[in-house]
């Protein structure tokens, strides 16, 4: 796969009836950051997003795919999907760095990929900073933070510093969501509980979390260690539950490819649904 024909993917969501297409924002190299509401836009609304990493873009996938299955599902609620937060690095994952028009960005980048053109195993974004550490949520204090430009784990120079960050951030500040759930590649864990949330939060969060893994299958897992990601900003700014799903077996080499995807869409495709209906239970028994 090359990165115009998944790109071409996302875009089509947008001729599916039932589907609100829109964009996000831009990536720092001008590439569009798409977005796609299903469902209503009154009653609970979650987000799904993916591929912030950019070596695990199969989330995009099946984030796409999850997008067609509900356009013709009838729920209480509404579901904002953005399958690709990270088009930058993504398309040098799956094109090289050759698309790159300027030399010495170009030279740049390759530097920080030992002077290979194989991005394959890339997270960050278009200039070297790993977007899942760059959120302003006890910035900086992982414990696999990096603190210089590098093919993933660089927290940035500054919290929020990228534009891909500041676009979630300005599309959370702006609508209405209740719940978060982000799409990474692999190991088939779900995380929950950012370290500064209440009792009461976790225990919120984990019930959610319960509900997930019936679903997939998965174990759940309380995050440690690992702060300055989008969840974890969620966590922080809003106390909902925002969760971190890794899809695929740890077997798997990254990047994991699109034969894959079928068995992580059945495990997964439920998931959203199961939510918006427990939040509704939630909400009537207020």
């Amino acid at each position: 796969m090359v990165f115009s024909d998944l790109y071409e993917k996302i875009k089509e969501l947008e001729n599916i009836e039932n589907v609100d297409f829109f964009e996000v924002g831009k990536s720092l190299l001008g590439q569009s950051i798409f977005g796609a509401h299903v469902g209503k836009f009154s009653g609970p609304q979650i987000l799904v997003e993916g591929a912030i990493h950019a070596r695990e873009y199969v989330t995009t996938l099946l984030i796409v795919e999850m997008v067609k299955y509900y356009s013709s599902i009838d729920f209480n609620g509404g579901i904002y999907f953005i399958p690709l937060v990270n088009p930058d690095g993504v398309r040098l994952v799956l094109d090289g760095a050759s698309w790159l028009s300027c030399g010495k960005f170009r030279d740049y980048i390759l530097s920080l990929n030992n002077y290979s053109n194989d991005f394959s195993l890339w997270k960050a974004d278009g200039e070297g900073v790993d977007l899942n550490v760059n959120f302003d949520a006890l910035w900086g204090k992982g414990t696999q933070n990096v603190f210089c430009p590098a093919s993933g784990n660089f927290v940035g120079f500054y919290p929020n510093s990228e534009r891909e960050v500041r676009a979630l951030i300005d599309f959370m500040n702006k609508t209405d969501i209740s719940l978060t759930l982000s799409y990474h590649t692999k190991g088939e864990v779900i995380y929950y509980g950012f370290e500064v949330l209440s009792e009461k939060s976790l225990a919120r969060d984990y019930s959610f979390a319960q509900t997930i893994s019936n679903i997939t299958g998965y174990p759940i897992q309380k995050t440690e260690g690992s702060v300055g990601g989008f969840s974890d900003w969620v966590s922080l700014n809003f106390d909902i539950p925002a969760f971190t799903i890794e899809v695929g077996s740890s077997d798997i080499p990254h990047p994991i490819d699109e034969s894959y995807l079928k068995e992580i869409f059945e495990r997964n495709k439920d998931v959203p649904l199961a939510l918006i209906n427990q939040l509704n239970e939630g909400m009537q028994n207020k």
